[in-house]
């Protein structure tokens, strides 16, 4: 048997050592997070995307199954009956591919300024075009102007994230 990414459940909160562990012992992973804007301050900034959960690409053959049950802050292989879960290299793939092009509008929604026009991407008005107005509390969250029947304009408060900015 070749190396496979597998599922790897991890104790709450304990993702970050867990990793740093795992590239000690030079054990390929896919940790995927995202940077968040905590209203503490004091809280952590960037936060996993799978909460509990990471994946793990080992040839269990080689590694055996019990080094993955006793890592410290894990609790072993996510199984379906008594076999590990083997994830698709293909499925891997997608993921990072999407979280990257969530992280890059993200980061896009932060340089918007006043005046920039954004298409909608995603939810009820999604493929409208619309005048950036202002970023708002709440999590990440801002205000356009969309004008719609006869140009009427109308202030929406939309997620950022389902912005994109028009060139």
């Amino acid at each position: 048997m070749s190396a496979q990414w597998y599922v790897l459940s991890v104790k709450a909160h304990k993702e970050p050592p867990v990793h740093r562990y795992l590239q000690t012992q030079k054990i390929k992973t896919y940790y995927p997070t995202m940077r968040v804007n905590p209203v503490n301050p004091r809280a952590r900034r960037e936060r996993p995307y799978f909460p509990g959960y990471m994946f793990v690409h080992v040839d269990l053959d080689l590694e055996g199954d019990n080094r993955m049950r006793w890592i410290p802050g894990t609790r072993g292989l996510v199984r379906f009956g008594d076999r590990p879960a083997a994830v698709p290299e293909n499925l891997i793939q997608t993921l990072h591919r999407q979280l990257q092009a969530f992280q890059q509008r993200q980061a896009d929604a932060k340089i918007l300024e006043k005046g920039d026009r954004v298409r909608i991407i995603k939810g009820p008005f999604e493929g409208y075009e619309a005048i950036f107005d202002a970023h708002v509390s709440g999590k990440d969250r801002v205000q356009v102007l969309m004008a719609y029947l006869n140009h009427h304009s109308r202030r929406l408060r939309i997620s950022a994230h389902h912005l994109e900015k028009i060139t």
